[in-house]
C-alpha cells in the first residue's frame, strides 16, 4: 500500500545486515529467521549487558585488590589471634574510622538540629535553615563544628568499640558459655553501657565545644584550639565537663540500644536467612551490618533524643555555678515535655544513617584484618545438643 513504506527503503533506514529473499532461500540462509529477533534494533539490550559485563569485572578487580591489600596488612601486622591484644587495637582503629568520618560527613544535618533544638522556632525546615546559613556564612558555616565532631567522636569511637569487644568477652568468660548464651542480651547491654561510660569521658570536651559553635551564631570559637583556650580561660577544666552527666544521659541508652538491638537484629537476620553466616560473601555481610545497623540506629534516636536536646540547651544556657537539677529543672519548664521530642525526625534519619554506615565500615575493616563480622554468631555445641 502506499501508505507505507516498502521493505528496501525500511532495510536501508535501519541499517540491518541482512537481507530478505525468497522464502525459499530464507529458510536455508545463515542469517536469522524470519521469527528471530533483530538485535541491531534493540541496542539497550546490548548497552545493559556491556554495563553489567563491566560492573562485575570491576567488582572481581576490587575483590582481588582488596583480597591483595588485606593480606598484605595482616603480614605486616603479624599473627593476630581472636581477642588478643592485637585484635582489641584493631577494634579500636576500627571504631575511630568508623565514628570519626560519619559523624564529621552530618555535620550540615547536625548543625541545623542543634540551633533548632536551641530555638525551634529559627528555622522553619532543615533545607530553609541550610539555605540561610549557606547565604550568610558560605560553605564553611554549613559544617560549623566540624573538627570538634572529628577529633571527639574519633575518640569516642575508638573508646567504645574498643572496650565493647573487651568487655563482652570479659563478661562472658565470667559467666560461662552456657549462660553467655542464655543472657546475650543482658551480656551485651552491660558490656556497651561499660564501654560508652568511658568513652563519653573522651567525648565530652569536644562536644562542649561542638555545641557552643553551632549554637550561637557566629560561632563562639574559631575551631577546636580556640574553643579549648577560651573555655578553661574562663571556666576552668571544669567548664569542659559540665555536660557530662546529660551526656552520659543521653549516650548510654543510646549505645545500650545501638548494641544490644543491632546484635539481635543481625541474628535474627542470618536466622531466617538460608545458609549459614559463613556460606555469605564478605560484601553480603556488610550489607547485612549495614541493615542491621540503620534499624538499630532509628531504636537508639528514639531512646535517646530527650537527652540529647537537654545537651544542646544545657551547653548553651547553663550559667556558671548553676547546678546540673536546677538548669535542668529552669530547660524543661521553658520546653515542656513536647519540647523534649523536637527535631526528633532530623534525628531519626542522621542516627539511621549514621549507625547503618558505621557498623558498615566497621566489620569491613575486621574483614580486612582477618577478623569475622559482628553479630550472627552461632550457639555453643553444647546448646545444640539440647
Amino acid at each position: 500500500m502506499p501508505l507505507f513504506p516498502n521493505y528496501d527503503t525500511l532495510q536501508h533506514t535501519l541499517g540491518s545486515p541482512y537481507r530478505q529473499g525468497p522464502s525459499s532461500s530464507r529458510a536455508n540462509a545463515s542469517g536469522p529467521t524470519p521469527y528471530q529477533a533483530r538485535l541491531e534494533l534493540y541496542p539497550a539490550y546490548s548497552v545493559i549487558d556491556d554495563a553489567k559485563n563491566k560492573a562485575q569485572k570491576l567488582s572481581a578487580e576490587a575483590t582481588k585488590e582488596f583480597e591483595a591489600a588485606s593480606q598484605k596488612a595482616q603480614a605486616k601486622a603479624g599473627k593476630m589471634e581472636l581477642y588478643s591484644g592485637k585484635y582489641y587495637a584493631a577494634c579500636t582503629f576500627g571504631g575511630m574510622m568508623a565514628c570519626g568520618l560519619t559523624h564529621t560527613a552530618v555535620t550540615p544535618l547536625d548543625l541545623v538540629k542543634t540551633r533548632r533544638q536551641v530555638d525551634s522556632k529559627l528555622y522553619k525546615s532543615n533545607f530553609q535553615g541550610w539555605g540561610l546559613i549557606y547565604r550568610t556564612e558560605g560553605l564553611r558555616g554549613v559544617f560549623t563544628g566540624w573538627s570538634p565532631t572529628f577529633f571527639g567522636y574519633s575518640a569516642q569511637g575508638a573508646f567504645k568499640y574498643g572496650w565493647y569487644e573487651y568487655f563482652k568477652k570479659t563478661y562472658s568468660d565470667m559467666a560461662g558459655p552456657e549462660a553467655a548464651y542464655k543472657y546475650k542480651t543482658a551480656l551485651y547491654l552491660s558490656a556497651s553501657a561499660s564501654a560508652e561510660f568511658l568513652a563519653d569521658i573522651a567525648l565530652c570536651p569536644f562536644e562542649a565545644i561542638k555545641v557552643r559553635m553551632q549554637a550561637t551564631i557566629p560561632a563562639q570559637y574559631t575551631g577546636t584550639l580556640d574553643g579549648f583556650r577560651k573555655i578553661t580561660a574562663a571556666e576552668g577544666v571544669s567548664g569542659l565537663y559540665k555536660g557530662l552527666y546529660p551526656l552520659w544521659g543521653r549516650q548510654i541508652p543510646y549505645t545500650m540500644m545501638k548494641f544490644a538491638s543491632f546484635e539481635t537484629i543481625v541474628e535474627m537476620m542470618y536466622a531466617r536467612l538460608p545458609g549459614r553466616k559463613s556460606d555469605y560473601s564478605k560484601a553480603a555481610q556488610t550489607g547485612v551490618s549495614f541493615v542491621g545497623g540503620y534499624l538499630a540506629g532509628i531504636l537508639c534516636a528514639i531512646v535517646s533524643h530527650p537527652a540529647d536536646v537537654m545537651v544542646s540547651k544545657l551547653n548553651a544556657y547553663r550559667k556558671p555555678g548553676e547546678g546540673f537539677g536546677t538548669v535542668t529543672s529552669r530547660i524543661y519548664a521553658d520546653i515542656g515535655f513536647r519540647g523534649l521530642w523536637n527535631g526528633l525526625p532530623v534525628r531519626i534519619v542522621m542516627i539511621g544513617t549514621l549507625t547503618g554506615l558505621q557498623w558498615m565500615i566497621y566489620d569491613y575493616f575486621k574483614i580486612f584484618m582477618g577478623f569475622p563480622t559482628t553479630g550472627g554468631a552461632p550457639p555453643p555445641e553444647q546448646a545444640k545438643q539440647m
